[in-house]
């Protein structure tokens, strides 16, 4: 099926002069400059195929077959069968990774029901499930249900930061694969540096530095260009997970946010 293109325009910058979560873009619609930023996902995945033609095809973003193909080498060099994996895919959005992972099972999350919308749209089948959910503050019949699902693996890819994914939800994620399951997410390079206090810089050097998770890959790429063409660079790290985040841990986490 044929997608629709769209009329969209960067605004004239500066180098550096916006951040990520800044950044903003022109949609022509209908006779109408529509302003749009970054992270409106909601007005963007109402639009077929828009999400798609920024990130992807203007922007070159190739986080989602990047982090799932180390996962898939990782699993390799491990002798695990990634067609056996049961997994939780955190900020599903509208299903890019989903399809990726080739896989026993695949369960989404995605706070927006937009996200959720535009799967069924766009990608439907592709999720054995897919949860509108707050995964900081659970329902409890959702719990119950990702309990059954007997998750041994969470993705999470381009979703973290920026106010997109709380800290108390990807630890929330990450306490539903069991033991001696597998982690796969990507995060900007900044989070690894020493200045960076944000929660989830926190929270990556609590992941490396702790018996946590087991590190079996960690790799800097570029994760996408800026609108001034700049390269944007991530880290895509893929461990096994060795215990559970505590709740004293992920208390301690909380009350700092």
């Amino acid at each position: 099926m044929k997608r629709q293109r769209y009329q969209i325009k960067f605004p004239p910058t500066k180098p550096h002069q916006l951040e990520q979560d800044q950044s903003f873009f022109y949609l022509y619609e209908n006779d109408q400059e529509i302003t749009l930023r970054f992270h409106d996902y909601a007005e963007l995945y109402k639009r077929p195929g828009l999400y798609e033609q920024l990130f992807y095809q203007r922007l070159r973003c190739r986080s989602p077959q990047k982090v799932v193909e180390i996962l898939s080498k990782v699993l390799k060099e491990n002798g695990v069968e990634m067609a056996e994996l049961r997994v939780l895919d955190l900020g599903a959005g509208n299903g890019m990774v989903g399809e990726l992972l080739q896989v026993a099972r695949v369960i989404g999350v995605d706070i927006i029901e937009e996200a959720y919308l535009a799967c069924e749209r766009d990608r439907p089948g592709v999720y054995d499930a897919y949860y509108v959910a707050d995964m900081s503050n659970l329902d409890a019949s959702i719990e119950e249900e990702l309990k059954d699902w007997q998750i041994d693996c969470l993705t999470c890819v381009a979703a973290l930061g920026f106010g997109d994914i709380p800290v108390s939800a990807f630890m929330t994620a990450f306490n539903f694969v069991e033991v001696g399951g597998w982690i796969a997410f990507n995060i900007k390079e900044t989070f690894l540096q020493e200045s960076d206090e944000t929660g989830f810089s926190r929270l990556t050097k609590y992941l490396l530095m702790s018996d946590t998770l087991e590190v079996h890959h960690l790799e800097r790429y570029r994760h996408r260009i800026s609108i001034d063409g700049r390269p944007l660079f991530y880290y895509a790290l893929v461990g096994k997970k060795m215990s559970h985040i505590s709740p004293k841990v992920m208390h301690d986490f909380e009350s700092a946010t």
